[in-house]
């Protein structure tokens, strides 16, 4: 279709190769939950997460320069026709063998390892806390980076350690948790509360972090309604959990195939999914 060589095909998105160091990140409508690509798509996510992508790079880009970093963004205009809207123009980077996951609230797999441990891997927690508290400080707590049908697995800071080395390791932190104290600060002002999300990051032929793939977008973070948050139950949500909530309900053991989604859940999860985008840029989708 687009008259590149493809180079790889993820849950989401195709990667091509765009010459000249460049790729050419197209995302697709499909959805996935639970490690498996649904076979249902919802009507124009694809462009939701690009276009709120992009909006957040440029949100970023201060506090990825005050740490020597920038992220990979060239251009979201500069890509064919066919798939305008959906795809970005992004240098090729060395990518890092780490999902860096910031927490500020108790969601999801994290309430769970919590309330068997009290921590969270090797990140300790105050007692006392439930689904949906806000932590008394942001938390790193990174996980591997699975292949399509495989699991992402919380490690703990050494693997990270051993991973990438030291003093990169501790880079990852600070960078990580910096932009999340950022982006929730951007993400409260306008009305929701990011709970949780994940980076991943490049580097650079001079050896200089790179902020990759997508950001800050519902496949990628939890986005509460701030005006309904209340710890104790599971929060409300403008992202794909609703999805999730619906295959649970479903029934669906998780192991055979994902069964279709019903035409309301299907627009109500495009609902969600615009409705976190024109909130937190203050623009109209179309």
């Amino acid at each position: 279709m687009i008259g590149l060589p493809l180079v790889a095909r993820g849950k989401v998105r195709e990667i091509y190769d765009a010459g000249a160091d460049r790729l050419l990140l197209v995302a697709s409508d499909r959805i996935s939950a639970y490690d498996h690509v649904l076979p249902t798509p919802i009507p124009d996510k694809g462009r939701v997460l690009t276009q709120l992508s992009v909006w957040w790079f440029e949100q970023l880009a201060p506090v990825l320069a005050s740490f020597g970093a920038t992220h990979h963004l060239i251009s979201a205009s500069d890509v064919p026709a066919e798939v305008a809207g959906r795809a970005m123009l992004v240098r090729r980077l060395e990518m890092l063998p780490v999902e860096c996951v910031a927490r500020g609230y108790l969601s999801g797999s994290g309430t769970a390892e919590y309330q068997r441990t009290g921590s969270i891997r090797d990140v300790a927690l105050p007692a006392g806390l439930v689904e949906g508290s806000r932590l008394p400080a942001p938390v790193f707590t990174p996980s591997t980076k699975a292949e399509v049908g495989e699991h992402d697995e919380a490690i703990d800071f050494s693997a990270v350690v051993a991973a990438v080395g030291a003093a990169r390791a501790e880079a990852l932190r600070e960078l990580t948790l910096a932009l999340y104290s950022r982006a929730a600060e951007i993400a409260y002002g306008a009305g929701i509360v990011l709970a949780d999300t994940k980076f991943e990051f490049g580097v650079s032929s001079g050896g200089a972090l790179v902020l990759g793939d997508e950001v800050l977008t519902p496949d990628s973070s939890r986005f509460w309604p701030a005006a309904t948050w209340s710890p104790g139950s599971v929060q409300p949500s403008f992202d794909k959990q609703y999805v999730r909530d619906w295959l649970t309900s479903s029934g669906w053991d998780r192991v055979s195939p994902p069964p279709e989604l019903p035409a309301d859940v299907v627009a109500a999860t495009r609902e969600r999914y615009v409705t976190a985008y024109e909130q937190l840029t203050g623009r109209r989708f179309g």
